[in-house]
């Protein structure tokens, strides 16, 4: 307990920790602000005007439908014009569309809480991702560069106790304060959209979609952080884990894609890690394969493929894993000084 009080009170004293939790609350500040100015609470004509809009936006989904089922059987009335629909006309029935238009798709300049908290959310996660990263790299990093990890082995000579030690007071310090953050981040704009906007429907289905965004988010920030760490701790250095960060995306998110585009390689996106941080934090993406249908002639073609959390949570785990064992294994046979 000694060990780890005393990294705490490390890793709070760190001017760099400190930046970051400045910048954390600033750019929360000047986002409730903006969403704040931006939005007023709409008059009885306005939510009139705009529950005519949905009701009329559903009616013509209905009539779109009805239009397909007629086209494909055959049923037609006499003098309608043919239209292009897809072939399985369910794709656009009403009934089976994950969300049909409501009054509040139509009012403009109003904060609606229920549809713009989760990418609220996710910038939010965002941010605490790249927090997590830095910090973690940061905090090993300084201290392998100005030897005070040496010194800390003078007074606990264990090497994997303390790393571990850095390692875990560094995740729970990370996770305590993004909890804290989301809890005031959304509770902001809650409060927001009560007063100045509106609420929305804040269903539990709402609230249930809400909440595991956030768990798999909090997820991606205690990899991200470990993952700052493990690079630091294999490069001795902040900036090997910044390099190594740049250099990833540089050379493969960026060079690599383009190669794999120019050779028309079979679905590039599943070998990036971009891909599976998306597939993680909404749980599925859907990607489009240009190949499969090369050889479909002139009929009609679903090329997309989907990768789901599970599968990427397992790649996401795996590399986090593979570079914290590796940096655990470095620290304990390397000379320090």
């Amino acid at each position: 307990m000694n060990l780890v009080r005393a990294e705490l009170e490390r890793l709070g004293a760190r001017r760099f920790v400190q930046l970051m939790m400045v910048l954390l609350v600033l750019a929360f500040g000047v986002t409730a602000a903006t969403t704040l100015a931006g939005s007023h609470r709409p008059t009885a004509s306005e939510l009139s005007e705009a529950r005519s809009q949905a009701a009329q936006a559903r009616q013509q989904l209905e009539l779109s439908y009805q239009r397909c089922v007629d086209q494909v059987n055959g049923t037609l009335a006499p003098g309608v014009e043919r239209e292009y629909f897809p072939e399985n006309c369910s794709e656009l029935d009403p009934g089976r569309m994950e969300r049909l238009p409501v009054a509040t798709d139509f009012l403009t300049g109003v904060f609606t809480f229920d549809q713009q908290a989760r990418p609220l959310l996710y910038f939010l996660i965002a941010f605490l991702v790249l927090f997590g990263f830095l910090v973690g790299a940061s905090y090993i990093g300084a201290d392998l560069n100005s030897g005070g990890v040496v010194n800390l082995l003078l007074w606990r000579p264990r090497r994997l106790t303390v790393l571990g030690a850095k390692l875990g007071t560094l995740l729970g310090a990370v996770l305590v304060l993004s909890l804290l953050a989301s809890a005031a981040y959304l509770a902001t704009f809650w409060v927001i959209g009560q007063t100045a906007g509106l609420p929305g429907r804040l269903d539990g289905e709402f609230w249930r979609g809400l909440g595991a965004i956030h768990g798999r988010g909090m997820v991606l920030v205690l990899l991200a952080s470990t993952l700052g760490f493990a690079l630091a701790t294999l490069g001795r250095h902040t900036s090997a884990a910044l390099g190594a960060a740049a250099a990833y995306a540089v050379v493969w998110e960026l060079g690599a894609r383009l190669v794999l585009e120019i050779v028309d390689a079979a679905r590039p996106d599943q070998l990036m890690l971009s891909s599976h941080i998306g597939a993680w934090l909404s749980g599925e993406a859907r990607f489009w394969d240009a190949r499969a249908c090369l050889n479909s002639g002139t009929g009609f073609c679903d090329g997309s493929y989907t990768l789901t959390w599970a599968p990427a949570l397992a790649v996401l785990l795996g590399l986090t894993a593979v570079l914290a064992v590796a940096a655990f294994t470095t620290f304990r046979r390397r000379d320090l000084i």
